[in-house]
């Protein structure tokens, strides 16, 4: 039966932490984003609530369980908590596990329909035993190693274009042979560091649209044919857009929905499920960041929805 509405997964607490004057994190972006699908869209995007947050036995999958014990109980230091980017709070630890939720909730549902998106999610910088870059636990990875203990996949491809390495995430799923980690991103770019994914792309700074999306097509066609995935998880962040305070490149929005076609064409054509999270954007103009990721639902109803 063809897809007649595109499954989105929100839940207000997205959008709900209380940050500090000036700080740097555009955390009003998840709610501006479901409520421009909804107006944009209407009957062709259906939105559901998050059930649950992510459990702690989900968490130590992937993750320490002191990392994750000291972080739910405001155990970490002040340096780690610097790390990772935001001051705790009992609202900040009930976000996490309900964004992680969130992305393992809309796996699922891509599993029933082909494609789903998580309207946050793309936490690639939280490692096994350490938060960075505003992520604190790694939810690409904990939705990959779901699906295939629960028999609903058997190799998963994480597609992250990101601006930023995917290095949590190649360090979380780096002794998973039936995960594949491909992270195409600015090499002069946050972190310094760079981890070893399966395969790293890393970009000159200020490339363009034409340059990038070609990048984008033979990696991921190279990378889908030789590791033969039967799902995708795509970190779909435009942090790679040219007005972004943070990205370093010169893609333009239309260069984005581009990118978003291209990911879901290939995902169609060849059967796959597709689960898509929002990644990163950090331009102060919420509005005008919300009209980048937007591109990603609607290339995902261009592709999908009839």
């Amino acid at each position: 039966m063809p897809l007649t509405s595109l499954p989105l997964v929100f839940h207000p607490i997205y959008s709900q932490l209380d940050l500090p004057k000036n700080h740097r994190f555009p955390i009003q972006k998840y709610l501006s984003l479901k409520t421009a699908a909804i107006n944009k869209f209407s009957s062709k995007v259906s939105v559901n609530l998050v059930k649950a947050p992510i459990t702690r036995a989900k968490l130590l999958q992937i993750h320490n369980a002191k990392y994750v014990d000291d972080f739910i109980h405001n155990q970490l230091s002040t340096k780690e908590m610097k790390r990772i980017g935001f001051p705790w709070s009992e609202q900040f630890v009930q976000r996490t596990l309900t964004a992680v939720g969130g992305t393992l909730q809309a796996a699922q549902l891509a599993t029933e329909h082909d494609i789903a998106i998580n309207l946050t999610g793309g936490y690639h910088h939280a490692h096994p035993d350490f938060g960075s870059g505003f992520c604190v636990f790694n939810d690409l990875s904990i939705a990959a190693h779901t699906l295939i203990e629960q028999g609903k996949a058997n190799r998963v491809l994480i597609f992250d274009c990101d601006v930023h390495q995917g290095d949590g995430t190649a360090t979380c799923v780096e002794d998973n042979p039936n995960i594949f980690s491909l992270s195409i991103h600015c090499e002069k770019n946050f972190p310094a560091r760079k981890q070893q994914s399966d395969w790293d792309i890393g970009l000159e700074k200020h490339i363009e649209d034409e340059a990038y999306l070609a990048q984008v097509k033979d990696v991921l066609t190279t990378a889908f044919y030789s590791f033969k995935p039967d799902f995708i998880i795509y970190d779909a962040g435009v942090d790679i857009h040219e007005d972004d305070d943070l990205g370093l490149l010169n893609i333009t929005t239309q260069g984005i929905y581009q990118r978003d076609c291209l990911v879901f064409d290939l995902a169609k054509q060849n059967h796959i499920p597709i689960v898509a999270v929002i990644g990163g954007g950090y331009q102060r103009d919420i509005n005008a960041l919300t009209a980048v990721h937007l591109q990603l639902i609607n290339a995902a109803i261009a592709t999908f929805i009839r």
